[in-house]
C-alpha cells in the first residue's frame, strides 16, 4: 500500500461501460485511464465514487473496479469509494476495499435516510473502528439531504483512521471554520468541487478530489501546485484558465458531462447507467468549444508571462 498524505489532486474517476445491454464495466479502459493519469502526474486516484456510477454498481462491481485500478497503477495511492446509506453496507464495502488494497477509504455521509448529527457520527466511528485504513468523510449535501456540520467534521478528525474531509458543501465559512478548528490535528480538508478548490486552497485546503481532472489534469495538477506553494497569481490565472470547463462539466448531472467530455477527448466511452442518459445536445457544443480552446494553449506557454 503507498500511503496517501492526501495533499494535492485525486481526480474522481469515470467508471467507463460498453455499449451493450447490461453496460457491463470496460475494464481495458479503465485500466487504461488510470495509467493515463498516473503519468500526468496526479496525486492519487478515487475509483468508485460518485463519479464513477457507484449507485449503479453491484458490491462484487465495487470491488473489481478498485482491483482493477489497483492492478494498473504502479507508485500512486488508490482511494476506493465505500460509501453508503447502510451502516453495515458501508462497512462491508470498506472491509473488502481494504482487502483488496485500497489505501484508503472515501465515505458520502448516509444519503436519503438523513440521520442527525449524533448519527452521522456513530456511522463514521462505527467503520473507522473496524477497518484498521484511513478514512475520509465526504459532505455534499446536495446529494444527501443532509450536512455535516462543523462540530461533527471536528469530532470525527480526532480518530486516528479518519484522515480526511472531502468538502461540497459550496460554504466556504464552514470549510474554513473546519479548516482552522482541525490545524493541530493530522487532517486534511480537501475540495470537492473545482471551482472552489482555489478559494479553498488560499485558507489552507491541502487539495481537490477532481473532477475537472479527469481531463485536464496537468493543469489542475499545474494550479493546485502553485496554490500550495504559495503562488496564488500563478494559481489564479490557471483557475481563470479552467474555469469554463469547471462550469460546463456540471451543467447536467455529474458524471454526464465529463464522460462526454472523455469521449471527445478519446479516453473513454460516455455511455452511463440508467437512470442517467446522454448530455443533451444543446450543452454539446459549448463543451466542444472549451475543449478545443485548452487544447489551443500550451501550458507553460499560457503561463510564461505570470511567472514572469
Amino acid at each position: 500500500m503507498t500511503a496517501p498524505d492526501f495533499h494535492g489532486v485525486y481526480p474522481a474517476m469515470c467508471t467507463p461501460f460498453h455499449d451493450d445491454d447490461e453496460r457491463s464495466i470496460d475494464f481495458e479502459t479503465l485500466r487504461r485511464d488510470a495509467q493515463r493519469l498516473e503519468a500526468a502526474g496526479v496525486d492519487g486516484l478515487v475509483p468508485a465514487g460518485s463519479t464513477g456510477e457507484s449507485a449503479t454498481m453491484t458490491h462484487d462491481e465495487h470491488i473489481e473496479v478498485v482491483e482493477a485500478v489497483i492492478d494498473a497503477v504502479d507508485d500512486v495511492p488508490v482511494i476506493a469509494g465505500t460509501g453508503s446509506n447502510n451502516t453495515r453496507e458501508a462497512l462491508s464495502l470498506s472491509r473488502r476495499a481494504a482487502d483488496a488494497g485500497a489505501d484508503a477509504l472515501l465515505l458520502i455521509s448516509p444519503y436519503y435516510n438523513k440521520p442527525e448529527q449524533r448519527g452521522l457520527v456513530d456511522h463514521y466511528e462505527t467503520i473507522a473502528d473496524a477497518v484498521d485504513c484511513p478514512q475520509i468523510v465526504y459532505n455534499v449535501p446536495s446529494r444527501t439531504g443532509q450536512n455535516i456540520e462543523p462540530d461533527t467534521a471536528v469530532s470525527l478528525a480526532a480518530h486516528e483512521n479518519i484522515q480526511a474531509y472531502k468538502a461540497a458543501s459550496g460554504d466556504m465559512n464552514q470549510i474554513s471554520e473546519i479548516i482552522e478548528r482541525t490545524r493541530d490535528e493530522e487532517f486534511a480538508v480537501l475540495s470537492g468541487d473545482d471551482g472552489m478548490t482555489l478559494p479553498m486552497l488560499s485558507v489552507g485546503a491541502a487539495g481537490c478530489i477532481s473532477v475537472a481532472a479527469n481531463v485536464e489534469p496537468e493543469r489542475t495538477c499545474a494550479m493546485v501546485g502553485a496554490g500550495l506553494a504559495g503562488d496564488f497569481e500563478r494559481a489564479r490565472a490557471i483557475h481563470h484558465e479552467l474555469g469554463p470547463l469547471f462550469r460546463e462539466l456540471f451543467v447536467e448531472t455529474n458524471p454526464i458531462p465529463v464522460k462526454e467530455a472523455m469521449r471527445i477527448r478519446g479516453y473513454g466511452p460516455a455511455h452511463l447507467r440508467q437512470p442517467l442518459s446522454r448530455l443533451a445536445d444543446e450543452y454539446l457544443e459549448d463543451l466542444r468549444d472549451v475543449l478545443a480552446d485548452l487544447e489551443t494553449e500550451d501550458l507553460e506557454d499560457a503561463y510564461a508571462e505570470v511567472e514572469r
